[in-house]
């Protein structure tokens, strides 16, 4: 009895801590994009202040994702400025007046690249899962191939060919991680998605993806 309360107890946790964590981790998002934006906007545009107004009494109200709108509306009237020949000027001289600040210009150029990388998709995310022989020989660890070496790293490449820069993640957390160059010859890429290595990581090695392999072969059988 004892045994089957235990084995019912840790399926409902399985069940319920994935659902949990990910309202959790989007309630927590919401909330910091809140209180980073609602001190922006004027106390009579607020809902508390509209729905007091409306109703004819004060309302204490929470009411969540009311900053996420906010900044998504004025996210979208920005990037349409900008577009234009008014706010393409506009950011020009801006860009050239933080230009001659030392330690400003590093951090914002730094910042820039990594938006337009990831959110302007101007480049390509990861493009394949791998396996490379880190930190030592003889110990693999899971990486994601992220472009072909350019510039002065491509330039200085070693005698095994083509340099391809790979992330290396941590676990449990894949955001961080390290940027590693290696020979493309050094690198074995594994037939499984970004998001299959992505869940192996996160896991600590505990959820494997089904091999295609294998299921290939079966279909085949099947057939």
């Amino acid at each position: 009895m004892l045994a089957r309360l235990r084995t019912s107890f840790l399926t409902g946790v399985v069940v319920i801590a994935p659902v949990a964590l990910t309202i959790w981790l989007i309630w927590s998002v919401i909330g910091w994009i809140d209180g980073f934006v609602l001190p922006f906007v004027p106390d009579a545009y607020r809902p508390e202040k509209i729905l007091g107004t409306l109703f004819g009494y004060d309302l204490q109200l929470n009411i969540r994702g009311v900053g996420v709108v906010v900044f998504l509306i004025f996210a979208t009237f920005v990037g349409w400025m900008a577009k234009g020949l008014i706010g393409r000027s506009f950011i020009r001289y801006a860009e050239n007046l933080v230009s001659r600040m030392p330690v400003v210009r590093s951090f914002y150029s730094g910042v820039k690249q990594i938006a337009e990388t990831v959110l302007a998709q101007q480049e390509r995310s990861f493009e394949k899962a791998c396996m490379i022989e880190y930190p030592r020989k003889g110990i693999w660890a899971i990486g994601f191939v992220s472009t072909t070496a350019k510039g002065e790293i491509a330039e200085r490449k070693s005698s095994k060919g083509p340099m391809v820069s790979v992330f290396v993640p941590t676990t449990p957390n894949p955001t961080s991680g390290f940027l590693l160059f290696f020979p493309k010859s050094d690198i074995v890429e594994l037939d499984m998605s970004i998001e299959d290595a992505a869940k192996l990581v996160i896991s600590a090695g505990l959820v494997y993806p089904p091999d295609k392999k294998s299921q290939t072969k079966i279909t085949k059988k099947a057939e």
